[in-house]
């Protein structure tokens, strides 16, 4: 895919949304221009949608689950659907990561990684659709009692901005997989890559009315979409402020949620760590993505005798990363908007004036448009455990590392935050690795590396404030449906 493709694609192309199985606008008229990070001009527009666009797409998921073929469909053939969809997304490949890419700002390397994972999970969900089976209950004599899994119904699927593809992939994936109808409003920042794959879907043989996508700002679309009486099981991928909002208006109906939220993920390494091996993990994982992951590994915690050494070498490292333009593919790309930058540097500024090191800056590339939203990465250490660096998601590549004395210590401060999402543990000792693992407060624990391309098969959500529920491997095709109770009495 060359660059020409990433900088021209969607030009001035006013996108609709996708309802009932057409291309529509919102009723209003109204619309959101759609900005590239890079450069911070205005290259398309989406719908602005409202209460009345949310509750049109509603009743056409309503409909289509009530009276169209989807919810009667055997298992296979929802499958096979899915891996059409698969399939297109293949093919489609270079638009969508292109697509991806400039919506979002990263790097195109990082887009193309996205498409990859998208294959991954239409595929996986394409061959899990028949897999999932209820059982057989031992019981009373004279009676059979059996369970069912059975969709919802109407699933609403609240997408972010930083992943739209990959976190579409893995809610739709599972939720149609299940049977449910799906209406999907992605982030009014990066709805792009959600629309065409509604498109896609259609395209893919997934029936009319069944995979529908609404766009528009979140206080209005998304708040009307999470209290619709219509829906009957809401997902969210966000912060932590704003998913408590969507839980509060999911639970007027009394109606189920799935919430991934934020994360301080903490990487443990002992000093009988393979050093050498983990120093490339370590900074990817908050370099990934402009650091604006929900798992970004945001906290180093060193054992003290090696803490020096491994101090010099990722600061020696981060002075070479350097943030420029999507296009550009360089370490990473520019934050997704002002407000994000700003934010940003709001943590850093408010560190520094704490007097907490700066041991290393980035740098931001010297062409890289003045419009764009960038930030250098930044690394910080020795951080005070107390300080809002610590505590807090910065949401961007922002890296903290504190020493620690020995394993109970260690222990302590990976689980000394309100969040419990992701855990890496580097050590050799695996007794050491056993004890770890299982001691700390995170819903996935990586040891000897961090994170796992996707990990499409792997459960994934968190602890304490990081959410509940769980969404990718089987584990979300519970999370996308309802078990039934059935007792036959034949005496």
């Amino acid at each position: 895919m060359g660059t020409h493709l990433s900088r021209t694609v969607a030009e001035g192309r006013a996108f609709m949304q996708v309802v009932d199985g057409k291309p529509v606008d919102a009723l209003s008229g109204s619309r959101i221009d759609v900005v590239s990070p890079s450069d911070g001009k205005v290259f398309a527009s989406i719908p602005a949608s409202g209460e009345a666009d949310v509750d049109r797409a509603v009743k056409a998921a309503r409909r289509a689950f009530d009276e169209g073929p989807w919810g009667r469909m055997p298992a296979v053939e929802r499958g096979r659907c899915l891996t059409r969809l698969s399939q297109l997304v293949e093919q489609n490949g270079d638009e969508l990561a292109a697509l991806e890419s400039r919506d979002t700002g990263k790097p195109i390397r990082q887009g193309k990684a996205d498409v990859t994972a998208t294959i991954r999970y239409y595929e996986f969900y394409g061959g899990a659709a028949d897999k999932i089976h209820g059982d057989t209950i031992p019981f009373l004599e004279g009676y059979t009692a059996l369970t069912l899994r059975e969709p919802h119904g109407v699933v609403a699927g609240i997408i972010p901005w930083n992943y739209p593809l990959q976190i579409l992939a893995r809610v739709a994936g599972a939720a149609l997989a299940m049977g449910n109808t799906l209406v999907v409003k992605p982030a009014e920042d990066a709805s792009l890559t959600a629309i065409r794959i509604a498109e896609l879907a259609l395209e893919a043989g997934v029936p009319e009315g069944v995979f529908n996508v609404v766009t528009g700002y979140g206080r209005e679309a998304g708040a009307s979409l999470s209290a619709h009486p219509l829906v009957d099981y809401v997902t969210f991928t966000g912060s932590t402020m704003t998913g408590t909002a969507i839980q509060q208006a999911a639970a007027i109906n009394n109606r189920g949620v799935t919430m991934e939220l934020g994360g301080k993920s903490p990487q443990i390494v002992f000093a009988d760590a393979d050093i050498e091996a983990a120093l490339p993990v370590l900074v990817n994982a908050i370099i990934q993505n402009g650091g604006q992951t929900c798992s970004a590994g945001s906290r180093i915690l060193i054992e003290k005798p090696i803490y020096e050494k491994v101090a010099a070498a990722l600061a020696e490292r981060f002075s070479r990363l350097v943030a420029g333009p999507h296009d550009a593919d360089l370490d990473l790309g520019p934050l997704i908007n002002p407000k994000q930058k700003e934010r940003v540097q709001g943590f850093v500024a408010a560190a520094e004036e704490a007097g907490i090191s700066v041991l290393a800056r980035g740098s931001v590339a010297a062409d890289a448009p003045a419009g764009g939203f960038y930030h250098a990465p930044v690394l910080f250490g020795e951080v005070d455990r107390e300080s809002a660096l610590a505590k807090e998601e910065v949401f961007g590549p922002v890296l903290s590392l504190f020493p620690f004395e020995n394993e109970e210590d260690a222990v302590r401060l990976a689980n000394g935050t309100d969040y419990g999402l992701v855990a890496g543990v580097w050590t050799l000792d695996g007794a050491r690795q056993h004890r770890v693992a299982k001691r700390v407060r995170a819903g996935q624990v990586f040891v000897n590396g961090y994170g796992a391309g996707g990990g499409i098969e792997l459960p994934f959500g968190g602890f304490k404030k990081s959410g509940h529920g769980r969404e990718k491997g089987f584990e979300a095709l519970y999370d996308m449906s309802a078990t039934k109770t059935v007792v036959f009495n034949h005496q």
